[in-house]
């Protein structure tokens, strides 16, 4: 043990080393080491899951992509203890850095990311270098939940009762919350009890956050003080404010890697491949039926078949170019890159949806409370965290509350909000201009000119997230080679409605900062003219209009590529049973099957979209019943209380039987209305 100790202390130092640069070099490797020694369990190779270097000929399911879905789907049709099933991942394993939640920024551009840059346009993406934005996307076991902020919110009721509507029974809100709830360990107490949108003892855990500063309580009190509720916002009503929720364990990273995959690691009937990179589906061009995959894994190229399907979760860029490139998608696109059409599917790559939103909201504090490296980055923090799981290093890149608002855009009185605001106790100036600038693409005339002037000082800022755009992007093949990047077109605030959105949330944003909650640390917006619309007068509409093009941030939810849709929608991809339409034998399961993308982060959704479609599968080749979804109503009354799930094996769990009952936690039914524009009228003076 002690060989194997040193061994993993030694990786952790060379981890470091080879990863990224870092502005405290000394800091980062001499952290790791003794992060690896108090947490020798964790960080155990041999805890991690098992890399299959041999791999049988045929296997009853294919899984293509170890992402927030990929995982879910691996674990669950392993259940199953007849079937054999691969999964198929084109980047390596987690490292000691990317469990560190304060370390999330630092992996992209990383070996962890798919460094995907858009094509320049001129609606978005101003300040970045060559007007392209930055998409990461996680190349890893755990795919992007091993390089996001480990936000957990699931979206708004109305936009699954929406995919209903289209044409997709099954998957309303009734119909998907219980596979939310599926998947949820819930470590806070106070909404555990909430059974009917909570539970505990699945695979992923979601708690509070251990570190907060001053600025987290008041974020929600700012909130308060304009009108809304501070609420549960994965609860009954959406809109309102919160303190976040992580899918965190004992202040370290849960991605779907270590929630789904390393408790079923010596499942016989499960074979994980790493570094293998897929560059085909196999599919008979005279029955159109898929039966296996080609990939490529050490330079070399191999070939394993599916005796049942072939499903896959590669995400919305990769899942869309992986079936273009096997002769599924747009015919005239195909034949213009030589590749035999065997079904022509107008949908596949385009309808691609993202959330936006805008950086440099910006105010100033008096009080030295905010997240700074600088401040963070030291010896005791790094023993706090290493020993206890504690500190700032829990802190998810100083990202503490949301708030969910609703503009003149839309219903004031409905809930379902169109606009979301992230509010962090720290910005991209809180490194002094290092990664943060580096991760979101900034030019150096950008930074200069608007941001160094806050290098290294105390700051709150809000990203403004556009919750439901209308502007509609796609992929394009950039060529027949599978190892060349596809085309990406973004297509940001294309559609004026987007537009007007973005305004207002930016002018709410700036209300919120005026509050009285924020006054007490003496905030003061930053009101340095950004580049490129300093010959507009501020704080007029034309202004703000300029301001969201420039500093446009992706929130690194792309979806909706492969649409889910019935037989009547030219444009759909896959069938609400996730099938692809015209071609047997083949699934997509992940965010590109999302008709609309959800109000809000989407890495929960996701992972329920996982959750159903390992159900639609096993459904449909005998391998156990669909989750019963027991309509559950919304009324006031006692709601039963059930035992805490277990952790399934190799055998489907009985269904939990009921408990005492227990009053549910009620919230207000009806959403407050919200004064916060009003306040804007301070702003300007």
């Amino acid at each position: 043990m002690a060989a194997n100790l040193v061994s993993v202390v030694l990786s952790a130092v060379k981890t470091a080393s080879s990863l990224v640069s870092f502005q405290k070099f000394w800091f980062l490797p001499t952290f790791l080491a003794t992060l690896a020694y108090y947490h020798y369990d964790l960080f155990d190779p041999e805890n991690r899951p098992i890399n299959q270097k041999v791999l049988r000929h045929e296997y009853d399911f294919v899984i293509v992509g170890g992402g927030s879905a990929g995982a879910v789907l691996a674990n669950r049709l392993s259940e199953v203890p007849h079937w054999n099933v691969l999964l198929l991942e084109a980047g390596g394993h987690e490292t000691e850095i990317t469990d560190v939640p304060l370390l999330s920024l630092y992996l992209h551009k990383s070996r962890f990311d798919w460094k995907y840059r858009t094509q320049p346009q001129p609606t978005a993406c101003q300040a970045m270098i060559d007007k392209r934005c930055c998409w990461t996307r996680g190349k890893v076991i755990g795919g992007s939940s091993v390089l996001n902020t480990m936000l957990y919110i699931r979206g708004n009721r109305r936009d699954y009762d929406a995919w209903e509507a289209q044409g997709n029974p099954g998957w309303s809100y009734e119909d998907v919350l219980p596979y939310f709830k599926k998947s949820q360990d819930q470590r806070n107490p106070y909404l555990a009890k909430n059974t009917r949108y909570h539970a505990t003892g699945g695979y992923l855990t979601v708690q509070d956050s251990p570190f907060n500063t001053p600025l987290g309580i008041a974020f929600v009190q700012a909130g308060v003080e304009m009108g809304y509720e501070h609420r549960d916002i994965n609860g009954e009503f959406q809109t309102g404010f919160a303190p976040f929720q992580f899918t965190m364990r004992r202040g370290f990273r849960c991605s779907t890697a270590k929630a789904f995959l390393r408790p079923v690691r010596l499942r016989k009937n499960l074979h994980v491949a790493l570094w293998a990179h897929v560059t085909k589906v196999l599919i008979n061009p005279k029955t159109k039926r898929a039966y296996g995959v080609e990939f490529v894994r050490d330079g070399y190229k191999e070939k394993v078949l599916a005796r049942k399907e072939v499903i896959l979760s590669a995400g919305a860029i990769n899942s869309p170019q992986l079936l273009m490139l096997s002769g599924v998608g747009p015919a005239a696109h195909l034949k213009a890159h030589s590749i035999p059409v065997l079904q022509d599917s107008p949908g596949v790559g385009k309808n691609l949806q993202d959330h936006i939103a805008i950086g440099g909201v910006l105010w100033q504090i008096d009080h030295p409370v905010s997240i700074m490296i600088d401040r963070v980055m030291n010896l005791n923090a790094a023993m706090r965290y290493a020993v206890l799981g504690t500190g700032p290093l829990t802190s998810n890149v100083g990202l503490e509350a949301v708030g969910f608002i609703t503009t003149k855009y839309n219903n004031q009185s409905d809930d379902w909000p169109d606009m979301e605001f992230m509010i962090t106790s720290s910005s991209t100036v809180s490194d002094g201009g290092t990664q943060g600038k580096r991760a979101h693409g900034l030019t150096d005339r950008f930074y200069n000119e608007y941001l160094s002037s806050l290098n290294n000082k105390d700051v709150f800022g809000v990203f403004p997230m556009m919750l439901r755009p209308r502007s509609r992007g796609e992929i394009l093949l950039r060529s027949n080679d599978p190892f060349k990047y596809p085309l990406l077109y973004h297509n940001y605030l294309t559609d004026p409605h987007d537009v007007g959105v973005m305004r207002e949330g930016v002018k709410a944003a700036i209300a919120f900062g005026e509050t009285r909650a924020l006054k007490r640390f003496g905030a003061r917006y930053h009101r340095v003219p950004v580049p490129g619309c300093r010959k507009l007068p501020l704080f007029t509409d034309e202004y703000w209009d300029c301001f969201i093009k420039q500093y446009t941030m992706t929130i690194y939810h792309m979806s909706g590529t492969c649409k889910m849709g019935p037989d009547g929608d030219p444009m759909a991809v896959v069938d609400p049973q996730l099938r692809v339409k015209g071609i047997s034998n083949l699934r997509v399961i992940d965010a590109s099957i999302m008709p609309t993308i959800p109000s809000g982060n989407i890495n929960a959704p996701v992972i329920m979209v996982g959750e159903k479609g390992a159900d639609l599968v096993k459904a449909a080749w005998g391998g156990g019943p669909l989750l019963q979804q027991a309509r559950q109503r919304r009324q006031p009354q006692p709601q039963s209380q059930t035992q805490p799930q277990t952790k399934p094996q190799t055998q489907p769990q009985p269904q939990p039987q009921p408990q005492k009952q227990e009053q549910q936690v009620q919230e207000s039914s009806v959403p407050a209305a919200a004064p916060a524009l009003a306040a804007l009228a301070n702003v300007t003076r």
